[in-house]
């Protein structure tokens, strides 16, 4: 009797470990496929689309410049960008519905490849780089992959986000100093796809005439770009300097420079106010002789380079 218990006891064990064996039909959505984060789906992305045991419907799809994508066996197109892969899935499920051509749809949409999210890093940067934004992605992870701003780089970054029209476009001024600081921490925006980051090479002004060191001066700071501190910058004036300089500047790209006096004696005597300068700017500084220099040899002058200024001035450039 104990032997036919045994017997039964092990029979009873095999069916039960024989059940457990049994494999269990897998849902396609609920097994997570996608190998990139979840976020809207937009214009020129990769979808990959499965429809639960109905492989002639399932398949990649691209995201065409509507926002649509076309399945298989489906006469209309069905709107994707905007949508989340779970909203996607949902649609996709009602169309195949209503065409009749699964009674109960299960349908899972992942992401295979993102083209909707392009961030571009330009300017005065280590490595101008263009890439997609995945996840939490931040203006300084966007520099990082630049490796970095250069020496050149201005005070400011231009972050531009496009709208639905060019006019439409919204321009954002970082300054360089308080993001890399850590100072205002809200500075260091999300970036979530279609952003410019532009790094604009930092203003310079051209010194010439009667200075120690003529040359090109770099605008790093607004407040720092007066007349005084460009005198300062090429190491002070020469002896015989002329009471009066000139600044020439251009209000628009492409038109003629002006031409503005400069009370240059007051200014260092501190009797009268600083001037400020701008970025582009020319201070010129002649000798006490008079001399001026038109615009057009200023042009070659420039040309030349302006470790050469000195001398072209005081050959009797006028």
């Amino acid at each position: 009797m104990k032997r036919f218990h045994s017997v039964i006891l092990s029979l009873l064990c095999c069916c039960a470990s024989g059940k457990a064996q049994v494999a269990q039909p897998v849902v396609p959505s609920q097994v997570n496929l996608a190998n990139l984060p979840a976020m809207e789906i937009g214009e020129d992305d990769l979808l990959s689309v499965s429809v639960y045991q109905s492989p002639e419907l399932s398949g990649t799809v691209r995201v065409d410049k509507r926002g649509q994508v076309y399945l298989p066996m489906l006469s209309n197109p069905i709107k994707a960008s905007g949508l989340y892969p779970k909203e996607l899935e949902l649609r996709i499920a009602d169309a195949l519905r209503a065409s009749q051509l699964v009674v109960n749809p299960t349908v899972t949409v992942t992401v295979a490849e993102y083209q909707s999210r392009t961030v571009n890093v330009t300017g005065a940067v280590h490595h101008p780089v263009s890439f997609q934004a995945y996840g939490n992605l931040t203006l300084l992870d966007a520099l990082a992959r630049a490796e970095g701003v250069s020496a050149t780089a201005g005070d400011q970054i231009l972050v531009t986000r496009k709208g639905q029209t060019e006019s439409a476009s919204l321009v954002q001024r970082i300054p360089v100093k308080d993001l890399m600081s850590g100072r205002a921490p809200e500075l260091n925006i999300l970036l979530h796809g279609g952003e410019e980051i532009r790094v604009p090479e930092e203003g310079r002004i051209s010194i010439v005439g009667n200075v120690r060191k003529p040359g090109f001066y770099a605008v790093r700071e607004r407040d720092e770009a007066t007349v005084m501190n460009a005198v300062a910058q090429s190491e002070g004036l020469l002896p015989y300097t002329s009471k009066r300089a000139y600044i020439y500047r251009a209000e628009t790209p492409g038109q003629a420079k002006n031409e503005i006096p400069v009370e240059l004696a007051k200014i260092m005597d501190r009797k009268t106010q600083d001037i400020p300068l701008e970025a582009g700017d020319i201070l010129y500084i002649p000798d006490n002789r008079g001399r001026r220099i038109t615009l057009g040899a200023l042009d070659k002058l420039l040309t030349a380079g302006t470790g050469t200024a000195s001398a072209l001035v005081y050959a009797g450039v006028r």
